[in-house]
């Protein structure tokens, strides 16, 4: 679970992410109302009839393993003045997963996103437009984030496969070579590299992928990249020195495992070593 903060209107509320999904918390929200008692507020919320059948209609799209059963009896006592709920026994009786309740320090309720923005609307229709604002900045921030380092790693990967490229055009191919002679001499080095990398050449790798768009390459992790970056720095060297294929293959298939020993616990590590 990784966690992160908004700001809203000076008051800090913790993000989590569980799996895919944003959890956000709700006793954070509360704050906004009752600075000092903000389980009360949670609590006071799950009184309502409406909150229980909107929590209810959620877990049942959402839940397979609801208990339906046990939803009922809370639905029909809900309301009343002697009704009272707590997030941990909404959770434990109903099997419900909207919710989540942490202990400790940076613990409390938090609810999945659908659950917190209807929470935040009960406490405050301002504090919701806020809170949905930064809720919004911050998505927009990690898709920006994200696109920079794809954009990053592809960029290292194209700077150093040039420099690749044009050690195989000085150093190995003779000049008087057709131009898809020099165009099948390029394939037979990336596949080198995909071999020693990744076990596999790229018409393997489509083989066995065929519903998959673009290279083996694109597919790659950040590790992988990073490794390839360096091993097409290092058969460029290779060629210079004039290193014979069946040299290098070895060298740079070494040189992958031990990389990727260094900085990942990838499962190619384990496909590398039975080559």
């Amino acid at each position: 679970m990784k966690q992160n903060k908004l700001f809203v209107k000076n008051i800090t509320v913790s993000l989590m992410k569980i799996d895919i999904d944003d959890f956000i918390s709700l006793t954070d929200i509360a704050r906004s109302k009752n600075p000092d008692e903000p389980k009360d507020v949670v609590k006071n919320w799950l009184r309502s009839k409406n909150t229980i059948e909107f929590l209810g209609l959620w877990e049942t799209i959402n839940n397979d393993k609801f208990k339906g059963v046990e939803f009922d009896s809370f639905k029909n006592e809900a309301g009343s003045n002697s009704f009272t709920l707590s997030p941990t026994k909404w959770i434990e009786n109903t099997n419900a997963i909207g919710l989540v309740s942490r202990a400790g320090r940076n613990g409390g309720t938090f609810a999945h996103i659908d659950i917190a923005f209807e929470f935040a609307s009960w406490v405050s229709a301002e504090f919701k437009l806020y809170l949905l604002k930064e809720f919004q900045r911050l998505k927009n921030d990690e898709i920006q984030r994200e696109q920079l380092g794809w954009n990053l790693k592809r960029n290292i990967a194209k700077i150093n496969y040039k420099i690749h490229t044009n050690a195989i055009k000085e150093n190995l191919i003779p000049q008087k070579l057709t131009a898809s002679q020099r165009t099948f001499v390029y394939a037979n080095e990336a596949d080198m590299l995909n071999v020693s990398l990744f076990g596999t050449t790229a018409k393997q790798w489509k083989k066995n992928n065929p519903k998959l768009e673009g290279n083996i390459r694109d597919y790659a992790s950040v590790e992988q990249l990073v490794v390839l970056s360096n091993m097409e720095s290092m058969n460029a060297e290779l060629i210079k020195n004039n290193i014979s294929k069946e040299e290098r293959i070895q060298i740079l298939n070494d040189m992958a495992i031990s990389q990727l020993k260094s900085i990942t616990k990838s499962k190619n590590i384990a496909l590398l070593e039975k080559k």
